[in-house]
């Protein structure tokens, strides 16, 4: 009977999020009759892309048991060179965010394991690097984009085909990328035995600290590819663009069921996470919670994902 009930609920917690996903549509639904209608749906899936495609990215630095604090930053970059260099260089300019956004990220990698700086420290630092880096390059101020520029070059991001947005299909193609990322690729196996245990992977003779790198790099190349999206999206740039964004994807995270100290969860456990928090989102937008109050929801929320679903046995001291 002891063993029955473990397994029970090791089975609950594991369908948690799916569970309070469903609860959330079917509470929503009540409050709003409209909610499900298909019209609807599809400008939620839009809307829960763009972070579904950043918080898509650092769940693989989630999977090590790191964090990575510079997404907002780097997101804001992108979206001002995006602004920047678009007249110039019309589609080559998103190349050239995504180029930088994975340089930075293969910074914050180089950083933490040749300094051996925790991550949090290395990612908010080359954060802080990013956030300047966009202020100075805008001048402190938004930097629009034409509709003519935006069409021509940034129309996979807006627009939509056979009636489906684009950032909905560009959200699907991350998935599947990602997905076969981690489930069929070197690459992901080495990411989990890393979370699963630091130590063991390293007298097997894995290459931890190019992986990590390599992690990070990810993180923020879908960090900046988020920040090109909402550029297309909002037809501008700006320093401050994705300045919201930071705690709802780590929340999309850890809400969907990756574990914070690494080795357990994946991309499809992210989704329903971004799920999740943008229903929460819509919810609130409902019944008048404003967007700077939602972050105190969000943090509520994790703390509580966190003090759930946070693996104690890993970690014998909490610091």
């Amino acid at each position: 009977m002891p063993h029955l009930n473990a397994t029970l609920k090791a089975k609950l917690g594991e369908n948690a999020p799916f569970v309070a996903l469903v609860a959330l549509y079917l509470l929503i639904e009540i409050a709003q009759p409209s909610f499900l209608a298909p019209s609807t749906q599809l400008g939620l899936l839009a809307d829960s892309s763009t972070l579904f495609i950043m918080a898509a990215g650092t769940t693989f630095v989630v999977l090590l048991g790191s964090i990575d604090l510079s997404l907002q930053a780097v997101a804001s970059l992108s979206s001002v060179i995006v602004a920047m260099l678009l007249p110039r260089y019309g589609a080559v300019a998103a190349v050239i965010a995504l180029a930088a956004s994975f340089g930075i990220g293969l910074l914050s990698g180089v950083i933490q394991t040749v300094l051996r700086i925790p991550s949090f420290i290395a990612t908010l630092a080359v954060g802080g690097i990013a956030s300047a880096a966009a202020l100075t390059l805008s001048g402190t101020r938004s930097i629009g984009i034409s509709d003519e520029m935006r069409n021509a070059s940034l129309g996979w991001t807006t627009g939509s085909s056979f009636g489906v947005p684009h950032e909905i299909l560009l959200g699907v193609a991350v998935f599947a990328f990602c997905l076969f990322l981690h489930r069929s690729t070197v690459f992901g196996r080495h990411v989990d035995a890393i979370g699963a245990g630091e130590p063991a992977a390293i007298a097997s003779g894995l290459r931890v600290p190019r992986t990590k790198c390599l992690v990070f790099a990810t993180s923020s190349f879908f960090a900046g590819l988020a920040g090109v999206v909402m550029a297309g999206r909002l037809g501008s740039g700006s320093p401050t663009l994705a300045n919201q964004f930071l705690l709802p994807a780590i929340a999309a995270v850890i809400v969907g069921g990756t574990a914070l100290t690494g080795g357990s969860g994946g991309i499809a456990r992210t989704l329903v996470g971004a799920l999740l928090v943008s229903v929460a989102r819509v919810g609130m937008t409902f019944v008048g919670i404003s967007v700077f109050a939602q972050q105190i929801v969000f943090g509520v929320i994790l703390i509580i994902a966190v003090t759930v679903a946070f693996d104690r046995s890993k970690v014998l001291i909490i610091k």
